[in-house]
């Protein structure tokens, strides 16, 4: 029998919600109803997939027969039949429908690691995983290398925590093998809380076998016979893969007592979080675990040292786990090849804003910011112009156009005043209002800070205050000084890792666009014509060329225009929405 036709439906929580599952349901139904999944030549077999990254044009659908894979996007269940018809059994793909060029660019552009199973392998199905030489590297280790070769062959690696921190993976595993103790412990930190990131969760949804292995090596190198993961409670689909990936390696005998017959304890399970941003914050996750509220603790001891339930261990977020595997079978030489010198391997990237194609990016750590969004992404939407990029979730910072050529990698993006985080980018235009976008950062985390110290407690609610009198139209002489000030003794004073770098938002923006908060505060102007207490639209009657999209736009008859007439607003109408704004492509408001 010729070897079967893959059809691979992309289910990540996307491409369920873009209704993946009617369009796997209908391929069932027409595969049945023609015999194609028994027919020798034909057969077919329907594969779910995890997230391939590009969740904008789902649902997303791979055929891969022998002339190789095509790629369908915006696929609807009432064009299952043709596809059938045509592709399968005509065995002639349909150009009209393939994914455009750019869907191969994207792909084609990334170098994918950790990502290299998600979207190609069925993520409920453990034999899927052993056919990509899953649990090999956990049988290397356990046969052919000691704890103590393990952890240097990560060191040698070169891979940093991509929780965002970037400290060392090998020496943090070192401190912990080093620490006396006979209950260790292995936590996976998979309480992805930053807006717009979804890297963990699609890891879980798509590959979390992996992350399974990477947490077995990780605790025979330490002597660590359990581990958690702490999954928050808004990933249902996550949970419920990791789940059953987790029960299937209890029955097949690759966890428990006697892992895989070699003599090596290792149990694990899943801790659900509750969604508070702060419980990224590895001792305030630890407490969680506990039962407590989760509140950061005060370090030294380091979770080395006295962690969970005072004993050693060992925190980790899911990509750096799932990078463990690659690095234990290719070699440390291989894995430090790709990147740069101080920052080794891949990263992926959460890609969100005023992008062309939004979605997840895993490329070689030292790509420039440019590369990433014009090369992989497309540029930006509506061909605007860049304005700035926040790099590392709420708590980043924001990188202007001048920098646009930074590497990313914790070094360069940290020297330029923002952070590798867990890899959010959040791409901004020039309709973008940067103490806007200040404010709305900083109400997230002063939402989401546990309010233990007083830093960060009383300090975000002050610059909070001020940023909101600003973009009001309130700003008062020395407000900039004043959140300067604020800003720096908040990151100094802090208790952990958000109130430290809560400010980065504001002070990043200060830094490269002082002129936007001193356009606020002293000619009470929005340059960006986005705060809505400063908006007072015009019509600038030399770019206006009479095509009434602005009037089509207003939802409350604001636009006075007849045809072959310049427009003008009525003020009184006017609520000042932006729609006029938005609706014109010939920037003739403002």
């Amino acid at each position: 029998m010729a070897e079967a036709i893959k059809i691979l439906i992309c289910q990540g929580t996307g491409g369920i919600s873009a209704g993946a599952k009617k369009v796997e349901a209908e391929f069932n139904r027409i595969i049945a109803e023609k015999g194609l999944s028994a027919t020798v030549g034909k057969r077919c077999d329907v594969v779910k997939t995890g997230c391939r990254g590009l969740c904008a044009n789902d649902v997303l659908v791979d055929i891969v027969d022998e002339k190789g894979c095509t790629t369908y996007d915006f696929v609807l269940p009432e064009e299952v039949a043709k596809l059938v018809d045509e592709h399968i059994v005509a065995g002639e793909p349909i150009e009209k429908r393939k994914a455009k060029p750019y869907y191969n660019k994207f792909v084609d552009a990334q170098q994918r690691v950790v990502m290299s199973g998600c979207g190609q392998i069925d993520a409920e199905s453990i034999d899927a995983y052993l056919a990509t030489n899953g649990f090999d590297a956990i049988k290397k280790c356990i046969t052919a290398m000691k704890p103590a070769e393990v952890t240097e062959e990560v060191k040698k690696s070169g891979l940093r925590g991509r929780g965002g921190g970037g400290f060392p993976t090998g020496l943090k595993w070192s401190f912990c093998a080093a620490s006396p103790g006979h209950h260790k412990y292995i936590i996976c930190n998979a309480d992805e809380g930053d807006p717009g990131a979804f890297m963990d969760r699609s890891i879980l949804e798509g590959d979390p076998y992996c992350l399974i292995e990477g947490m077995m090596i990780a605790g025979y190198a330490i002597g660590a016979q359990f581990g958690y993961v702490y999954v928050r409670a808004e990933y249902p689909l996550a949970i419920q893969r990791l789940q059953k990936a987790i029960d299937t390696c209890y029955e097949k005998g690759y966890l428990g007592n006697d892992c895989m017959g070699l003599g090596f304890e290792y149990n694990m399970r899943i801790k659900m979080g509750a969604g508070a941003f702060v419980c990224g914050e590895e001792t305030a996750l630890m407490a969680s675990i506990e039962g407590e509220r989760g509140m950061p603790r005060p370090r030294p001891p380091f979770p080395a040292v006295k962690g969970l339930w005072q004993n050693p261990s060992n925190i980790n977020n899911v990509e750096t786990f799932a990078n463990v595997r690659h690095i234990i079978n290719n070699g440390a030489e291989w894995y430090a090849a790709i990147g740069t010198e101080t920052t080794k391997g891949t990263k992926i990237f959460a890609v969100t804003g005023k992008v062309k194609h939004t979605g997840l990016v895993e490329v070689p750590a030292g790509m420039k910011v440019r590369d990433v969004i014009y090369e992989v992404c497309g540029g930006i939407l509506n061909n605007r112009k860049f304005k700035a990029v926040q790099a590392g979730g709420p708590s980043g910072g924001c990188i202007s156009a001048e920098l646009l050529d930074t590497p990313v990698d914790y070094d360069s993006l940290i020297k330029a005043g923002a952070m590798m985080g867990s890899g959010g980018l959040v791409v901004m235009d020039e309709t973008t209002c940067m103490v806007d976008i200040s404010k709305f950062f900083l109400t997230f985390t002063r939402m989401e800070s546990c309010g233990k110290c007083v830093p960060c407690r009383i300090g975000l609610k002050a610059m909070l205050d001020i940023l909101i009198r600003i973009t009001e139209g309130n700003g008062r002489d020395g407000d900039i000084e004043t959140l300067i000030d604020l800003g720096t003794t908040i990151k100094q004073a802090s208790l952990c890792g958000l109130g430290q770098t809560a400010p980065n938002p504001v002070l990043s923006t200060i830094r490269y666009f002082r002129d936007e908060y001193e356009a606020h505060i002293n000619d009470k102007r929005c340059p960006s014509n986005s705060c809505k207490e400063l908006l007072l639209w015009q019509v600038v009657e030399d770019k206006c060329v009479k095509c009434g999209a602005c009037k089509k736009a207003c939802p409350v008859d604001a636009i006075v225009w007849e045809k072959g007439e310049i427009a003008y607003l009525d003020k009184e109408k006017c609520t000042k929405c932006k729609s006029c704004y938005d609706a014109c492509r010939f920037m003739a408001i403002e």
